[in-house]
């Protein structure tokens, strides 16, 4: 179980992509960048289940699951057919009762969810972060 030091489980991350490999890289990606704090549940659900472009409800019901210790989880979508995707996922009831759909930029928002969430963070918190994350400038 991914917990901090005082034992409170820490908020899950599921990053949803249309394909697998930016999934899995952007997971990568935060989990590397949020070194030295305490792992972060974080899972890829990237593409289809044949390993193709798109999404998978299988695949992103499972990865919630996974990662899902009590504290929430926030999910991250790449483009708008996984945002709709995700948003009937959470309507029908098939993803974690404390499952939140964060709106945030994916590569920027996954980094700061996944280091929020190291510190023990709430969901609101760790929303919080990856939304603000739409402030960074690069010019």
């Amino acid at each position: 179980m991914s917990t901090e030091g005082g034992g409170k489980p820490l908020v899950g991350v599921v990053l949803v992509s249309h394909s697998r490999q930016v999934a899995e890289s952007v997971a990568h990606l935060a989990h590397g960048l949020a070194s030295g704090g305490p792992a972060v549940p974080v899972a890829p659900a990237g593409g289809t289940g044949e390993g193709g472009l798109g999404t998978s409800s299988d695949l992103i019901i499972e990865a919630a699951r996974r990662v899902d210790r009590g504290a929430g989880v926030a999910v991250l979508a790449d483009l708008g057919s996984a945002v709709l995707t995700v948003r009937t996922l959470l309507a029908e009831g098939d993803l974690p009762e404390l499952a939140r759909l964060v709106d945030a930029p994916f590569v920027e928002g996954a980094v700061a969810a996944v280091v929020t969430a190291s510190t023990g963070a709430d969901l609101d918190a760790v929303a919080a972060a990856a939304a603000e994350a739409y402030q960074y400038r690069k010019a």
